[in-house]
């Protein structure tokens, strides 16, 4: 890696979240930190690098084309780390992971989409492997929450010596947030991939998708992802789906196999949005939940979706900056162990989350992997926040403002 010009480059610097993340870059890098921007427009780069100020006046811009294997690979030799905005990634981010685990190269992402990483793991994990590149997805809302947070319990029982986490659940006490064009692209592009294909539809639903190997994950029963409104009596309140359940609980698991199922062989995990224990919360769970399955049954009517189109933000479009800087998320996660100890995480953030809240996850899971090599495992393969970077990701996002933390609970 001592050949490489650049720790870091950012890959789809003038899409929107692109710009976001290239901007939390300029104010938060250290002055040290070689980064260089990347697109396809040169012209465009050099008007995102403009308005960055002082901070960015020596970065390197790169013209790249996720669709050309050749600049995939070119831009991988530039860098010690790339981190790409480039979506949906099905279709445009195959090339740049192959280049990225050819190479030994640092590799960090914002996908939500299962059938993505369960491709890159199946051609890629033995070649990064081999290379060392540690080729790391969903470093966004999409799942560092939920990975670290589920990471802070295991550490915290085991520093405690209180056995293995067992029922684990994720509850969304209170979000605040707005949709990209680009990320509602990558998620009407999986629904057609699913809904045209038995075998892809199978993938999705399984509750190990992304295990790395399917055969060894143990059989605890039903681990599907909550649909409808229910009252969970351990954690005395009224439940409804999460949206992204279906993808981040997948990530989790991945986790806990990665590093030899350490969270424990009877690990069982979901995740919800809480409601709370008043009169209304059954009401207003059932018509969130409602609201939910009616909106992805129209996304996914080709009818119903035209109708929609000319309401819906288009790619390299979203939020405004009032709405993103007003946004927040806090999460709590809770689990019993094997011992009957009982702990919880919280995991905090100002700033709309899959945007003002994701380029902070992003630009510093980038910059750890690329500053931080000395404090995080130099194993290589198709990896996870948690497996990848762990505590040392969790340290920079704590000294970036957002809130980590774990305790056990007085019972």
């Amino acid at each position: 890696m001592s050949d490489r010009d650049l720790d870091l480059v950012l890959f789809g610097a003038t899409g929107f979240v692109g710009r976001l993340v290239a901007g939390y870059l300029a104010r938060s890098a250290p002055d040290t930190a070689r980064i260089g921007l990347a697109g396809r427009s040169a012209e465009r780069l050099a008007q995102i690098k403009a308005g960055l100020g002082a901070a960015a006046a020596d970065w390197p811009l790169i013209t790249a084309d996720s669709a050309d294997p050749g600049s995939a690979a070119a831009l991988a030799r530039s860098a010690r780390v790339v981190a790409t905005t480039v979506g949906p990634y099905r279709r445009l981010g195959m090339p740049l992971v192959q280049a990225c685990a050819g190479a030994g190269t640092d590799y960090a992402d914002l996908t939500g989409e299962v059938l993505f990483i369960r491709e890159t793991i199946d051609r890629f994990h033995d070649v990064a492997a081999s290379t060392g590149a540690r080729i790391v997805h969903s470093c966004g809302f999409d799942s560092v929450p939920s990975d670290l947070g589920v990471l802070l319990l295991h550490r915290a029982a085991r520093a405690e010596e209180a056995g293995d986490l067992e029922d684990t659940t994720l509850v969304v006490t209170a979000l605040r947030g707005g949709v990209s064009g680009g990320t509602l692209a990558s998620g009407l592009g999986q629904w057609d991939e699913v809904r045209e294909s038995a075998e892809r539809r199978a993938i999705v639903r399984d509750p190990y998708a992304l295990s790395p190997d399917r055969a060894a994950e143990p059989d605890l029963g039903d681990q599907h992802d909550l649909t409808w409104p229910r009252h969970d009596a351990d954690l005395g309140i009224w439940t409804g789906p999460f949206l992204m359940a279906g993808f981040n609980t997948r990530i989790v698991r991945r986790s806990n196999a990665l590093q030899g199922w350490a969270y424990g062989r009877r690990f069982r995990y979901r995740e919800v949005t809480g409601f709370g224990a008043g009169p209304a919360a059954p009401v207003l769970a059932g018509a969130v939940a409602a609201g939910t399955r009616t909106l992805e049954a129209s996304l996914g009517f080709w009818p119903s979706r035209a109708l929609l189109r000319p309401v819906l933000p288009r790619p390299g479009q979203g939020p405004g900056e009032k709405t993103r800087q007003s946004g927040y998320f806090r999460i709590q996660v809770r689990t019993r162990t094997s011992s009957g100890a009982r702990y919880l995480a919280k995991v905090e953030a100002q700033g709309d989350p899959g945007y003002a809240a994701t380029a902070v996850m992003l630009g510093e899971s980038a910059l750890c992997l690329a500053l931080d090599r000395d404090r995080i495992s130099v194993r290589g393969g198709i990896l996870t926040p948690a497996t990848a970077m762990g505590e040392p990701l969790a340290v920079r996002l704590r000294a970036a403002g957002q809130v980590l933390q774990a305790e056990r609970l007085v019972t």
